[in-house]
């Protein structure tokens, strides 16, 4: 059947984002969903979309990447990898997982620049969880604006 790739938008984002129109245009057998209303709603979605996939590869970002540290956590045998761009893994949202040990490859990149979410702890909460972590510092912003389209989708991505 293949890897599934699934893309999970940010809060205030959508799937017509840069993101969501970056991999839609490069990747067009990825699922990119729109993920409207409170977590439990988002989740709820994301649980359904997901209801018959395994061997995925999610790619979140923001607080997509908390949704996709969390959906990780819960369905650690069905996920083949999980990028995390910038993730808002400093949230509440994720404090029930703090103690998990999370053993699928886990990539994440976080801008130096960051306003929005802080570097620092999700770093700190990341190194714990997730016990094969690999963790890029891009000199960049909060959405990695700079740096997003030069990472090596292809290989992040790959079967």
């Amino acid at each position: 059947m293949g890897t599934a790739r699934v893309f999970i938008h940010g809060l205030e984002s959508s799937s017509r984002g840069n993101k969501g129109t970056f991999f839609r245009r490069r990747y067009p057998d990825m699922i990119i969903e729109d993920y409207p209303g409170s977590m439990k709603e988002r989740m709820n979605k994301l649980y359904e979309i997901l209801s018959d996939k395994r061997d995925m590869v999610l790619v979140g970002s923001s607080y997509g990447g908390l949704m996709a540290a969390m959906y990780a956590c819960d369905n650690e045998d069905r996920i083949k990898r999980v990028i995390l761009l910038a993730p808002a893994l400093s949230l509440e949202e994720f404090e029930p997982y703090l103690n998990r040990e999370v053993t699928v490859p886990v990539t994440l990149y976080h801008g130096s620049r960051d306003d929005i979410v802080p570097l620092n702890p999700v770093h700190r909460i990341a190194s714990h969880v997730f016990k094969n972590l690999d963790h890029h510092i891009a000199d960049d912003d909060h959405p990695l604006s700079e740096t997003f389209e030069s990472f090596d989708w292809d290989s992040l991505l790959g079967d």
